[in-house]
C-alpha cells in the first residue's frame, strides 16, 4: 500500500464542536462518573472560577475516564502521578487499582491536593495514596537509587501545566514502570500551538511550544517505548515500554 502525504489525508477528528464534546459527555461520561469524583470535579471548578489554582493542570472527565480504562486494562496497581492538581485524577486511580494498590503522588502545590483530599478520605481512599510534597525529579532519582524499585510500577502519568521537564520524567519513569507498563503524557500538543510558526504563537507560549516539539521528536525516535498520541482535551501521549 502506498504511503500517503500529510495534505492527503483527511482530518478524521469529529470533535469540532463544543456540543458534540457535550454530547460525548452526558451520554458516555457523567452516566457512569462515580459520585465521589463528580463531587471533587465539582469543588474543583467551583475553586478555579474564584481562585485559579496554582501552576498545576486539571483533568478533564473524559481524560480521565480513558485513562481509568487504561488502569484497568493494564491491572495497574503501583502508579506514579506526577502533577496532582487538587485529586480528581488521583481518586480516579483510588478507584481504579486494587484494594492493595499503591499511588505514589507528587505535587509540590500541597494547597491544591487539600481541596480534594476531605472527598477522598469520606471516599475511603487515603490508605492508598502516598502524597509528596516536592518537584518530582528528586523523588524519581531518589527511587531510582533503589534497584527494588526498577521496574516495580505499572503505570505512571504525568499531568503537568508546564512541559519542562518532560523529556527528564520520561528517562527515569522508564526505569521505574516495568516491561510492558505505560507512561503517560498529557498537554503535549500545547493548545494547538505546536503545528503554527513561532511568530504565530503568543510569547508566554512559545518556550512551552517548543518544549512539546522537542519533546515528542525525541520519544517518537525512542526505540524503547512504543507511542500513541491523542488529540484528548491539551494533547495526550502515550508510551508504552518495551524493553
Amino acid at each position: 500500500m502506498a504511503s500517503m502525504e500529510p495534505s492527503s489525508i483527511a482530518n478524521e477528528s469529529l470533535l469540532q464542536s463544543n456540543e458534540l464534546y457535550k454530547y460525548i459527555l452526558e451520554t458516555t461520561v457523567f452516566p457512569t462518573e462515580p459520585a465521589p469524583l463528580k463531587e471533587l470535579r465539582d469543588v474543583t471548578t467551583s475553586n478555579n472560577n474564584n481562585h485559579p489554582l496554582d501552576n498545576v493542570s486539571t483533568t478533564c472527565p473524559l481524560g480521565g475516564q480513558y485513562i481509568g480504562m487504561l488502569l484497568k486494562l493494564v491491572n495497574a496497581k503501583m502508579v506514579i502521578e506526577i502533577g496532582v492538581s487538587t485529586g480528581y485524577l488521583t481518586l480516579l486511580t483510588a478507584l481504579s487499582i486494587p484494594k492493595d494498590g499503591e499511588i505514589l503522588a507528587i505535587s509540590p502545590y500541597p494547597k491544591s491536593y487539600e481541596l480534594g483530599l476531605p472527598i477522598i478520605k469520606k471516599a475511603g481512599l487515603e490508605h492508598k495514596i502516598n502524597f509528596i510534597d516536592s518537584e518530582a525529579l528528586p523523588i524519581l532519582d531518589q527511587f531510582a537509587k533503589d534497584k527494588l524499585n526498577l521496574g516495580s510500577f505499572d503505570f505512571a502519568i504525568i499531568n503537568e501545566a508546564q512541559t519542562n521537564n518532560y523529556i527528564d520524567y520520561y528517562k527515569r519513569l522508564v526505569k521505574l514502570v516495568k516491561i510492558g507498563g505505560l507512561i503517560c503524557f498529557s498537554n503535549t500538543l500545547c493548545e494547538g500551538y505546536v503545528t503554527k510558526q513561532e511568530q504565530e504563537v503568543p510569547e508566554n507560549k512559545r518556550h512551552f511550544r517548543q518544549q512539546c516539539l522537542n519533546f515528542t521528536k525525541e520519544i517518537s525516535q525512542n526505540p524503547q517505548v512504543e507511542i500513541c498520541q491523542l488529540p484528548l482535551s491539551n494533547g495526550f501521549l502515550v508510551c508504552k515500554r518495551l524493553y
